[in-house]
């Protein structure tokens, strides 16, 4: 019988993973451009890329070079887990999930879209039992007066207060870097603002003794390690004692106004704004006060850390060169329109969004129609609380027919703006903070 000669058939993001300058010549023909990042299309590659798009590219000369149209660049499969609605599975065990851009438009995110980013196996909800009698445990080197609560204990004893928090994973955005780093694949959907309820981590800290010689504190939770070994953790992570100190860390109980979902903390857990959300622990049982850097899972090694020095792509760094992820950096999303939309040429156009800097306020934000060459300002709101997420918007006039791309930048307190493509790369891909684009086609 003839042999068959099957050809594998490999997508546009696969392609760009190896090599997206060679890719981007082999689907378009771009020739590259030693002066600038930017390329030129051949007229059959022009002709090519706005078939595929489905219009004229008004702006195609300032398209970077290398670079996935937004339109393709989209993902629209959703998978259904118990609570939650439309989110993206990236892994399941452990499970972690993320949320499109578009169903973080609340300007609270509801619990349905809140991001899952699991180390280990949560706890069984069955097991957790009587919530009021959850305990947890405060004790450590440098705590001078080692306490157990009950949950019931901490709501009646303590002041209660609510902060609207955003919470980000740290490798959020880690599917663009190239080369790949490896992790879960995020795109940039592992982030939410709510409202967290429940008492100030300093008030219980405070009243369990703090000693002179504290310089961290460290979290243990109810979750198991992923080989159901007991005598490992899934995760043990903390923050400097002046961070744990801060108003808005919070020890809560409450999400928007209800009990916190079961795959993001429930019963208790800790609320640390503006750093990576692995140092928010969840189903929260144990916090020590250390009177040194907390030592515990996935706080040595390279995990949650990034080269203390600028690396090229690629580059293998020692883990005694690593320096731990403190502050998020400025980062926003367009959460409206949906990527993919169609408008009439004739009608301005809203687009409206988030935007965060970690520990800073954002200052200014930007828009473009193309691809970074020019920006315009969009109207900013001033954050409901420290550490929360603002919400910007803006109006924009298309002149011509065709594919654009929607760019929006922030800028923090402190003047940095976010990078219109890729940070500096790292081992683990953390820290991801390139302009979010979406792709609209005016008709």
């Amino acid at each position: 019988m003839p042999k068959c000669n099957k050809k594998k058939v490999i997508g546009i993001h696969e392609l760009h993973a190896g090599d997206p300058i060679a890719a981007d010549k082999i689907l378009w023909g771009r020739e590259s451009d030693s002066y600038t990042r930017r390329g030129f299309l051949k007229k059959s590659g022009l002709v090519a890329m706005a078939a595929a798009l489905g219009g004229f590219i008004p702006f195609a000369s300032k398209m970077p070079r290398g670079l996935i149209p937004a339109a393709f660049a989209a993902e629209s499969e959703a998978f259904s887990i118990e609570g939650k609605e439309g989110l993206m599975v990236l892994n399941d065990r452990p499970i972690n999930a993320e949320t499109p851009p578009h169903l973080l438009d609340d300007e609270f995110t509801p619990a349905k879209h809140f991001f899952v980013r699991n180390n280990g196996l949560p706890p069984d909800p069955g097991a957790i039992g009587d919530t009021s009698k959850w305990e947890l445990e405060i004790a450590g080197e440098s705590c001078t007066n080692p306490q157990k609560f009950t949950l019931a204990e901490l709501q009646k004893r303590f002041k209660h207060y609510t902060y609207a928090i955003t919470l980000e994973c740290g490798g959020n955005g880690r599917s663009e870097f190239n080369p790949p780093a490896k992790g879960n694949q995020w795109s940039t959907g592992a982030v939410g603002c709510s409202n967290w309820t429940g008492v100030r981590l300093r008030d219980v800290l405070e009243a369990c003794g703090i000693k002179d010689n504290a310089i961290y504190i460290g979290y243990y939770g109810a979750d198991s390690h992923l080989s159901r070994d007991p005598t490992k953790d899934a995760i043990s992570r903390g923050v400097p004692m002046e961070k744990a100190l801060e108003d808005e860390s919070l020890i809560a109980w409450r999400f928007n106004g209800e009990d916190i979902p079961h795959l993001n903390g429930f019963p208790l857990r800790l609320i640390i704004g503006g750093w990576p959300a692995s140092v928010s622990g969840k189903w929260l049982n144990k916090i020590v006060i250390r009177n040194k850097v907390h030592d515990g899972q996935k706080m040595n090694g390279q995990a949650y850390r990034i080269s203390c020095e600028s690396v090229a792509p690629g580059a293998k760094v020692a883990d005694e060169d690593m320096c731990i992820i403190h502050s998020m950096p400025v980062k926003s999303l367009i959460t409206y329109p949906k990527s993919g939309v169609t408008h009439a040429l004739k009608d301005t156009f809203e687009f409206r969004g988030k935007a965060w800097a970690g520990d800073l306020e954002v200052e200014k934000m930007e828009v473009s129609i193309d691809f970074g060459s020019t920006w315009q300002l969009a109207k900013l709101e001033k954050p409901v609380n420290r550490l929360a997420w603002q919400i910007w918007s803006a109006k924009l006039k298309f002149q011509q027919r065709g594919y654009y791309e929607v760019w929006a930048r922030a800028t923090d307190s402190k003047g940095t703006a976010q990078p219109t493509i890729l940070p500096g790369w790292n081992p683990k891909g953390y820290l991801n903070n390139a302009c979010h684009r979406i792709a609209v086609q005016v008709a």
